[in-house]
């Protein structure tokens, strides 16, 4: 059985670690990444952190197609609520121009930060789209279908690139999967942010059996996980650690997951609202390559998943960069690359 495997970097500022140390651990592994021959390489976008470095993925982006030859470098993904659809689309067009064939725009639902970055992100925006309404209009600048009818009639986000970016909706519910449904486009579950079980399959199958074909493309279902590989059990579970998610459940409904508690007390505070906090423990597939072989294999019949983007929080970038290695060493023989 064939799997294709991405990864997902989200340039974590450890302890003693600065911002500008993370993004270049983070250009270290897409170039080992690329050379190992994975399918693609996303970078995350967050504000407003300090356990994180990515806020700007579009930035980002550009440097790593410069530093590696072959894999697809993208977004996972573009907090698209708080922008003009049309300037994403030039950023991806001009990307899209400078590396054809190896841009993703992936498109992310959650707000990327605490409450006031979102403030801040989205100042003085009064009546904007919604997201799907956004999501079909940076799907139209992208592969140059400009309006026929408004005041944006023709409208082109040049430069317009022979290869456009491939897009892709990232979510951990089912409403985000019908969105993708409904869009025509592939769907990426997160199970690393959402572990029930239950939501990703209900996600999966609300993508497929809601899959609008009008728009000429196939549906493509993948799934995100964390996963760590070291060359014994003992030293997976060991990296993995007590790695924790904090659920903020707002009163007027709204919830966001971090990965710190400071983060989610802070959450709450700016949010103004009353919340309780819910903790769970982090999903992470930890083993030797053995083992991991054997649960990713499961991992993908159980969803049906096209591909499987794995992302790890592991502290030492050295141990980072070997957990893909022997990740990589697993499934020797089997094509991992596009």
């Amino acid at each position: 059985m064939s799997i294709k495997i991405g990864v997902l970097d989200q340039s974590p500022i450890h302890e003693e670690e600065t911002a500008a140390q993370a993004l270049r651990n983070t250009i270290k592994l897409a170039k080992r990444i690329d050379e190992l021959g994975f399918s693609r390489f996303w970078v995350s976008e967050h504000h407003d952190s300090e356990q994180v470095a990515g806020s700007s993925p579009e930035v980002l982006i550009s440097h790593l197609l410069a530093r590696t030859e072959r894999i697809k470098i993208g977004s996972g993904g573009v907090m698209l609520q708080h922008y003009s659809p049309y300037k994403v689309a030039e950023n991806f067009n001009v990307l899209a121009s400078l590396a054809p064939g190896r841009v993703d725009l992936g498109i992310g639902r959650a707000p990327g930060g605490l409450p006031k970055s979102t403030q801040a992100l989205q100042r003085d925006v009064h009546d904007a789209p919604s997201l799907e309404e956004k999501i079909d209009e940076v799907s139209r600048y992208i592969h140059n279908i400009p309006s026929e009818e408004g005041p944006l009639a023709g409208l082109q986000a040049n430069p317009i690139p022979e290869t456009p970016a491939d897009i892709y909706v990232l979510g951990t519910s089912a409403d985000s999967a019908g969105i993708a449904a409904r869009s025509g486009l592939p769907y990426v579950f997160s199970q690393f942010i959402n572990s029930n079980e239950q939501v990703a399959l209900d996600a999966f199958r609300t993508y497929r059996e809601s899959f609008d074909y009008s728009h000429g493309r196939e549906p493509k279902a993948l799934f995100a996980l964390a996963v760590i590989v070291a060359d014994t059990s003992e030293e997976a579970a060991e990296l993995a650690g007590e790695h924790k998610l904090y659920k903020i459940h707002l009163a007027s409904g709204k919830t966001a997951t971090v990965g710190t508690l400071e983060s989610a007390e802070e959450f709450g505070k700016q949010s103004g609202e009353e919340y309780t906090i819910e903790v769970t423990q982090a999903q992470i597939n930890k083993g030797n390559k053995e083992e991991i072989y054997a649960t990713l294999t499961e991992i993908q019949a159980k969803y049906q998943a096209d591909e499987l983007i794995v992302t790890t929080g592991i502290r030492d970038i050295g141990k980072r960069v070997r957990s893909f290695e022997l990740l990589h060493e697993a499934f020797a023989g089997l094509p991992v690359q596009s």
